[in-house]
Order: C-alpha cells, then sequence, then structure tokens
C-alpha cells in the first residue's frame, strides 16, 4: 500500500519591483537540507546554486533568480522562511550608542519589506546629451562580486549592470557595446559622473528594516538597520 502524499498550502506576494502578483509554497524537509548541506560547504557557488533552485522550486517555476533583481529574489525568499520555518525571528545586534553592547530583539518578517527610495532612478545624466540606462544586479551579477566595496568590484558591478547608453537619439544597447568600448568610456567620466553613476547602487530598492533597541546598560535608545537578506540570518 502505497503512502499518503502530503498537500502543501499555497500563498501569495506581490514582486516590490514590478508589483506582480506571485504563487509559491513553503520549502519542504528535502529543500532546507539540500540548502542546509550547502551552507555547510562553505562554498559561494553551491550555496547560490542551492538558495535559486529553492526559489524556482517553490515559485513553480515563476521566478528565475538568475534574471530579477536582487531585491525581488531577497524579498521573495524571506517570504519563503517565513512560511516555512516560522515569521518570527530573534537577532543578536549591537546597540548603536556605545558599539559593545549587544542585545537580542524579535522581528516578525511579515513586517520586513524592499524600501524604495522615492529619489531613485535608472536613468544617470552623464551629461546633458548623454545618459546611461541602468538595469538592477541579478543573482548571476554577483558571481565574484566583492561586498567589502573594492575599486575594482563596484567598477565591474557598474558595467555588468549598463543597459543602455543614449547618446542623443542614439542609443546604445549592451549587446552592442564591447567591453573594451565600455571601458573606455567609464573610464572617460569624470569623478562626478562617476559619483552619479556609482549612486544608482545606493539609492537603489533595498530589503530594509528599522529595529529600535535599549541599551541595558546605559539606559538609552536608538535605532539599528538591518539590510541584506543575509543580516536577517545572522
Amino acid at each position: 500500500m502505497a503512502l499518503p502524499k502530503l498537500e502543501t498550502l499555497t500563498y501569495e506576494l506581490n514582486l516590490p519591483s514590478t508589483d506582480e502578483t506571485v504563487k509559491y509554497r513553503p520549502f519542504l524537509v528535502k529543500e532546507q537540507k539540500n540548502l542546509m548541506i550547502a551552507q555547510e560547504s562553505e562554498d559561494t557557488k553551491v550555496i547560490e546554486n542551492a538558495f535559486a533552485g529553492i526559489i524556482k522550486d517553490c515559485t513553480f517555476g515563476e521566478i528565475d533568480p538568475y534574471k530579477m533583481p536582487l531585491f525581488d529574489v531577497e524579498y521573495v525568499f524571506l517570504r519563503l522562511r517565513g512560511k516555512s520555518v516560522g515569521e518570527k525571528l530573534k537577532l543578536n545586534v549591537l546597540c548603536p550608542d556605545d558599539e559593545k553592547t549587544r542585545v537580542d530583539v524579535d522581528i516578525n518578517l511579515e513586517d520586513v519589506h524592499v524600501q524604495m527610495n522615492v529619489d531613485h532612478t535608472n536613468i544617470v545624466k552623464v551629461t546633458d546629451d548623454i545618459s546611461v540606462i541602468m538595469k538592477y544586479p541579478c543573482l548571476a551579477d554577483m558571481d565574484g562580486f566583492d561586498a567589502s566595496g573594492r575599486a575594482q568590484s563596484l567598477f565591474d558591478m557598474i558595467k555588468r549592470c549598463v543597459h543602455e547608453i543614449h547618446d542623443g537619439k542614439d542609443v546604445h544597447t549592451r549587446i552592442d557595446i564591447s567591453e573594451k568600448e565600455l571601458d573606455e568610456f567609464i573610464e572617460s567620466m569624470s569623478t562626478e559622473q562617476f559619483e552619479n553613476l556609482s549612486a544608482f547602487f545606493e539609492t537603489m530598492p533595498k530589503l530594509q528594516y528599522v529595529i529600535e533597541v535599549k541599551n541595558p546598560k546605559t539606559k538609552k535608545k536608538g535605532e539599528v538597520l538591518i539590510e541584506g537578506l543575509q543580516s536577517f540570518f545572522v
């Protein structure tokens, strides 16, 4: 006699970038096991593949994490995690007033959202006639990226996210621009122009949550900004 099939609940969420409704299910024990094995390997590529596989499977193939904006992917995984393991999460954070004392805080993952900056735009004006249209980084763009902020990593990320370059009525799409041409274009910018291009990443939508904490030693209150998916699971 065959064992019974277990039913899995389905839920819906709206993608932050498009407001499109996507159906999803919690990840199963086999998927959680794969992720745990990947994390134990400490191999970034193995972890990335496991992470991407869970998102694709749990959204019934509707989401390709290698093509969607990274903040969408982080938001989806946070929702998956909440429905799979539990929406209550305990974090140990540093009190901002003395930067020494750590306290435990409880948060509800349902309260965590992607924050949009009203001043943000993906159109970066380089001159009066020349503009660069940027795309949001996706999971595929993170390969080899050094989050510590090294200059070469930032330069490479900017190149990966250039979508189009508009010169008056002429439009140059990324696929038609050689690596050499793009290098020369970016390297010929002034410091101010390059900073304007870099500001795209600083102001783009981010998975963020502000926690109010009270230092038990000084009795002072302060706010701690939690940003990025990894910060919610340290």
